[in-house]
Formats: structure tokens, sequence, C-alpha cells
């Protein structure tokens, strides 16, 4: 529409440029026509005085009336080089106006879409942001405890069922973690392994917890929660991968339970503490008994590094019910000290217990057992390492004063890269009493993955 109306335009003007010339062409004819007349008129009186001039005169006026006819010709000629000019600038200019029409269409087109895809951003926008936080306020880990190993054990000299070569995943733990906001936050870790001496694998909940942390002296949860004992030990110990640690190895106390707690740090670290009321039969025993057992932990750190720790615990872990009462109440007292940088490491755990049998059993007949643990390890190089361990534990001293428990490990560490650990390793078990003596020997290769 826009190249019909400008060529419509241009067609005028030339076209009345032309009517233009012709009219100007023929005035001027007519203006020279005249003027030999005017001047043969005003010359007719002195033609008869100067009668001998006559033919000369006669042939002047004929030159200059023949003058202006040749001048339009010249004139029309240019006039017609000028439109044919201009209509080939036009036909120039038409294409142009052509190309010129299909860039803006193209164009329009361009814009139209990309008005859509403004559109749909804007309202895609809050999807793509709330995608965005789940993912950025979600987090996702793993960790993998698993061996291949030769073990022999004997029981008064005679080889057990035990005995034998075979792979274990003592351990696999997945954990989904998510912040609601800058205080409240939950978390899910299953655990679950394969052991080939019975080969099972079991799969359940270790941690289900919702958390708030109001500041960092006071953290709350509920659910299936961390204990305060046992992962504190792991911390500084950082072999579990190899063997648990004291108190879980005796079976005296879990890692984990449902229920409630609160832990936190004072003082710019200096002090942490860790309290927990709980069901009492562990987190693979959700149950419901007559009353909650508790267990605590406080921490003093003097320098950076070190700790100093006691504990305990006191319950009927999960046995009390509305229809049966525990003959005793069970308890422990936990000590701990400790020093852990990087791979070197050094430090000591003591427990006491009263009517509490390993296996998490109280005792028809009041019961004590005690046990302490050293361990060590240092860093020769960035990614080796040796490290060494001493248990002695006495788990009946009034039922059965004879029992006692002795274990030992050693082994080298190589550090493969960021989350993969693996180590050669050699344990040694020895649980005997005045008529028993079982004795469990390890070999093997321990790995420890985490992602």
């Amino acid at each position: 529409m826009r190249s019909s109306i400008l060529t419509a335009a241009i067609a005028v003007a030339i076209t009345t440029t032309a009517f233009s010339a012709v009219a100007n062409a023929q005035d001027a004819a007519s203006q020279s026509a005249a003027s030999p007349d005017a001047s043969a008129q005003q010359s007719a009186p002195q033609a008869v005085h100067r009668h001998r001039h006559h033919r000369v005169a006669r042939h002047v006026v004929v030159q200059q009336a023949a003058a202006p006819g040749s001048s339009m010709s010249a004139e029309l000629a240019a006039r017609d080089n000028e439109i044919a000019e201009l209509k080939s600038a036009v036909a120039s200019l038409e294409g142009k106006v052509g190309e010129l029409e299909q860039r803006t269409d193209a164009q329009s087109d361009v814009n139209v879409q990309t008005a859509k895809a403004v559109e749909t951003l804007q309202t895609d926008a809050p999807k793509i942001d709330k995608i965005s936080k789940l993912v950025n306020d979600t987090t996702v880990g793993g960790r993998v405890f698993v061996d291949i190993s030769d073990v022999s054990q004997k029981k008064n000299g005679v080889k057990t069922s035990a005995t034998g070569d075979g792979l274990d995943v003592k351990r696999g733990y997945l954990t989904v973690s998510h912040n609601f906001n800058d205080i409240w936050s939950a978390s899910l870790t299953t655990d679950f392994n394969y052991v080939s001496a019975d080969g099972e694998t079991q799969l359940f909940i270790k941690n289900l917890y919702l958390q708030g942390k109001f500041s960092d002296a006071f953290v709350f949860r509920a659910g299936a929660i961390p204990m305060p004992w046992i992962p504190f030990a792991e911390n500084y110990y950082g072999y579990r991968y190899v063997e648990n640690t004291l108190i879980d190895k005796q079976k005296m106390g879990n890692s984990a339970d449902w229920g409630v707690g609160a832990n936190g740090k004072l003082a710019d670290g200096v002090i942490d503490y860790s309290a927990a009321v709980i069901n009492g039969g562990g987190y693979k025993n959700p149950s419901r008994s007559k009353s909650m057992d508790v267990e605590g932990r406080v921490g003093f750190s003097p320098i950076e590094n070190t700790v100093i720790a006691i504990g305990g615990y006191s319950g009927d872990l999960g046995k009390e019910t509305q229809t049966f009462n525990t003959p005793n109440t069970a308890s422990r007292g936990d000590a701990l000290i400790a020093y852990a940088k990087g791979n070197n490491r050094i430090g000591a755990e003591y427990y006491t217990a009263s009517n509490w049998t390993p296996g998490l059993a109280i005792p028809l007949t009041k019961d004590k057992a005690d046990g302490y643990s050293f361990w060590a390890s240092y860093g020769f190089t960035d990614v080796l390492s040796v490290f060494g361990r001493y248990d002695n534990v006495k788990p009946s001293k009034v039922i059965d004063p004879t029992l006692t428990d002795k274990y030992f490990n050693f082994g080298l560490q190589w550090d493969v890269r960021k989350g993969v650990k693996v180590s050669a390793v050699y344990k040694n078990d020895d649980l005997k009493d005045k008529s028993n003596d079982q004795k469990t020997e390890e070999f093997g290769i321990f790995g420890d993955i985490s992602f």
C-alpha cells in the first residue's frame, strides 16, 4: 500500500513537470513570434525613408523568427531525458520499497514471536523460580562402607560358620535434606546393608526428622534423630568404615532413635551440648513404651580440634510397657578425650554401664560393664596414613566376671580422591571367659565412598 501511494505521488510529479515544460516552451515560442511583428511595425516609417535597406531588414527578421523554433525542440528533448531518468529512478525506488516492505513484514513476525516468547517466559517464570528454589534448597548425598575380606573364626579351636571369604556392604546411607527457610529444614537418611554371612539385605530409615535452627546455641529436632554420643565419637575416631566405635561395637547404645532432641554450641564453640528424649529401642524399632529414655552429652574444646566430653544414658531401652515392667533400669556413663585434624588423630573413649548387657537387653539380675578404647592415626603424606586401635572390655562384671573382649586393628589408608578412601586392614578379636574362647581374625580391603 505504501509503495502504491509513493509511486502515484512520483507519477503526478513527473506529469506536472512535463506539462509545465510544454507550457513554458509554447509561451517562449509565442513571445518570439510576436517580437518580429512589433519590430516591423515600428520600422515601417523608417522603411519609407530607407528603402534601399529593405532586403537586408527582411533577411534579419526571417533569421530571428527561425531561432525560437530550434530552442523549443532542444528544451523538449531535455525534458524527455529528465522524465526517462525519473521513470528509471521510480522503478529502482519501487524495488527498494518492496524489499523494505518484505523486511518490515519479516521483522514484524519476529517481533510477534519475541513478544509471545517474552509472555511465555513471564508466565513460566514463577514455575521456574519454584523449581530453582527446590533444587537450590535440596541436597542429596550418600555414603557406602564396603569390604572384601577373609575371616577366620575359631571357638575353642574349632572353626565356625563365620569363617570364609566374601564381600560385605556393611552400611549404605542415602541422605536427602531440604531447607524450607533459614530456620526450618528436614532430613531423611536411609540405611541398608548386605552381609554375606546371612545373605540378606536390610533397609531401614535411620534419620527422618524436622529441624529448627533458631541459633547456633539452640537446634531443635523431632523424629528419628541422631543420638548425642555415638555419632559424636565417630566424628573424632574417623575410621567408622573399618570398625564401629567402642559403645556401638559392644551394642551398648544406638546411633539414632525416635524422639525429640536439642543441640548447640556456646561461647564461640568452646562448649557444645546435645540432649535427647527417645523411645529407647533404636531407629530399627520405633515401638511405643511406657516411658521414654534420655541421653545427653557436654563437650569442652580448650584448643582447636581438641575435645573433652562426658555423657550419659538412662531408661528401660523401650522394653517396659503397660503390661510388662522391667526389673532394672539401664544406665551408662561416657567419657572421651580426642584430637582430630585431617588424618592426624589420637583419642580415648571410656564407658561404664549398669544393667545393660550387649544387644540392648536388661538382665534380670543387676550387672555392670565397662571398657575403654585407644586409637591413633598419622598421615605421613597427603594421601597415605597409618592407623591403629585397641579395645579392652568387661561386658559382664557381676554375672560373668571372667568374660573379656579384647580387640585391635591396624592398617594403611589411601585417600584415592575426595570422597573415596581405601584401606588394607588386619583385625583381631578375642572374646573369652572361663569356659569358652572365641577368636576372630580378619584381613581385607575396606572402602569408604561418599558423595
